[in-house]
């Protein structure tokens, strides 16, 4: 019978995680209890730390029981959010470890798999009878933005030390951990998802070609990269999906950049089958070496061409990406890629080629092979994938 798991990560039913896509799927065959976000840094006086703060309190203490068979207990544990502070992270270990011994009582839960995608949740590791400790490492948090790095760091090693299984979303993450117990679980994609035609969008400009992007506008997207490509390609609309979290005054004064505000994860199929180009415009960072962005897979599923900075997550899709390191190969890949034609097979005269259908099909094939490339990649394989080596634990 499959174990039952016990996970610490970000907020059950907030924007997808790889986590979420993957216990979404295991879930269907084990009892899950989730683990709410605990906090990876002190809280500074923000407003948007404020916020946060202020829902964390609300919600603090509160345990979410199943409405529906499959679905998971979801806590919101009473914590300190003081990752480096030891008499923190002492009381932490006691509250939620008597809060989940609590509900295992309660659910009959016994020797559950802990799983972490946090490395906050070490200090519970032996404190509640598992019978083994997954690491799931989908980040680099050693880099990520808004952490408190040095804290964060210990308590990393520390997990990965006491984890009898590690999973890293990345080549460049599996590398820092033992390689006899770890394991490479690239991210999937809800093909089906992202395929199922929708509606065009009502808040998406129209009159122009769209490159698009959506997710965190954060210090990792080259803000200036796109400003000089949205300069020079006044004749495109250029649209943001997500919430601002850098300073992005040098894309605001530009007519043809759109901020749409940040969209439910299932609202944006819609919007990527109905731009024209999807982009990827990363600034080089030791975050981004190591990342391996979900939206990578989800714009390939649509079918669009993709235009991205380089990263080593390319690497398997190169020959189906337009990959560019300036601004004016970015405009350049955006061109090429807005006629579906691989290099080389373009320019104004292109149309004087097609004198049939079997022309316009090889026009059309570059979409049909960007979808091709993840059809083994959904996340029910990755999960099937996981849950065999939980059987092996």
């Amino acid at each position: 019978m499959p174990s039952d798991l016990i996970v610490f990560g970000e907020d059950w039913g907030a924007h997808p995680s790889s986590t979420q896509h993957l216990v979404s799927h295991l879930k269907r065959d084990r009892r899950v209890v989730w683990v709410n976000s605990i906090g990876l840094r002190r809280p500074r006086p923000t407003l948007r730390d404020i916020g946060r703060m202020a829902q964390k309190l609300r919600a603090m203490g509160q345990t979410t029981m199943p409405t529906a068979a499959g679905e998971p207990i979801v806590l919101n544990p009473r914590v300190l959010p003081l990752p480096g502070n030891p008499i923190a992270r002492s009381l932490n270990r006691r509250l939620l470890a008597g809060r989940l011994r609590a509900v295992m009582a309660e659910r009959g839960l016994r020797r559950p798999v802990l799983w972490a995608s946090l490395p906050t949740a070490v200090d519970v590791v032996g404190a509640i009878d598992e019978r083994a400790v997954v690491y799931y490492c989908g980040d680099d948090f050693g880099s990520l933005a808004g952490v408190d790095h040095d804290a964060v760091t210990v308590l990393e090693a520390e997990l990965a030390e006491r984890a009898d299984l590690i999973l890293a979303a990345s080549t460049r993450l599996a590398e820092k951990f033992p390689a006899h117990k770890t394991r490479l679980l690239s991210h999937g994609v809800d093909a089906i998802g992202f395929q199922q035609p929708l509606p065009r969008p009502v808040d998406l400009p129209t009159g122009k070609p769209i490159a698009g992007f959506y997710g965190s506008i954060a210090n990792w997207l080259d803000v200036e990269l796109m400003a000089e490509v949205a300069s020079a390609l006044a004749h495109w609309d250029f649209v943001l999906i997500g919430p601002v979290q850098t300073d992005v005054a040098k894309l605001r004064c530009l007519p043809n950049v759109h901020y749409l505000g940040a969209k439910a994860h299932g609202a944006l199929p819609a919007y990527v089958q109905h731009w024209q180009v999807s982009l990827l415009p990363f600034r080089d960072s030791p975050q981004i070496r190591a990342c391996n962005p979900l939206k990578l897979r989800e714009y390939l599923a649509v079918g669009k061409p993709v235009v991205a900075t380089d990263f080593p997550a390319l690497d398997g899709y190169r020959a189906i990406v337009q990959v560019a390191s300036s601004a004016a190969g970015f405009c350049e890949a955006i061109s090429v890629a807005s006629l579906d034609l691989p290099d080389g097979q373009h320019g104004d005269d292109f149309g004087a080629g097609i004198r049939s259908w079997n022309d316009i099909r090889a026009l059309a094939r570059p979409r049909a092979e960007r979808q091709q490339q993840v059809v083994g990649e959904s996340w029910e394989t990755r999960a099937g994938q996981v849950a065999a080596w939980l059987d092996d634990l």
